[in-house]
């Protein structure tokens, strides 16, 4: 993680089967206030990082989902069954995360608000201000 983790959270790390990418993108994404969660599971598979409250999902990739076109189409079909079921997905290559990472969550975080924005719900305006502030 680039920092010294008190036992409490190197426990619980090693309890995540998420990338060091996803789990920083995750904090990042926590400190922009973003109501993030780390792998959650939609029935379907498990997702790196959900935002409920945007319907979206997060993947973050390593280089093997580009190359590999067994692992391409399979993150097709998983991007397609979310779609079915009202979430965007998001792929984020690990690249991003090792050389941009504050500005990639910086980015995602005006995407979901743009996304909150655009998905008008029965009390919406007061969830979108609870989460962002605006």
């Amino acid at each position: 993680m680039g920092v010294p983790l008190c036992m409490q959270h190197q426990k619980w790390i090693r309890n995540h089967e998420a990338t060091p990418q996803a789990i920083e993108l995750y904090f990042l994404l926590k400190q922009n206030g973003v109501p993030a969660e780390l792998e959650k599971h939609d029935g379907h598979k498990s997702v790196d990082i959900v935002i409920e409250e945007a319907k979206v999902h997060i993947e973050v990739d390593g280089v093997h989902h580009n190359y590999d076109n067994r692992q391409a189409l399979a993150d097709l079909k998983r991007t397609f069954h979310a779609f079915r079921q009202g979430y965007i997905t998001l792929r984020i290559p690990n690249s991003l995360i090792h050389w941009n990472a504050e500005e990639t969550a910086d980015y995602i975080t005006e995407f979901l608000e743009l996304n909150l924005k655009r998905q008008p719900k029965k009390g919406f305006t007061g969830i979108f201000q609870q989460l962002f502030g605006k």
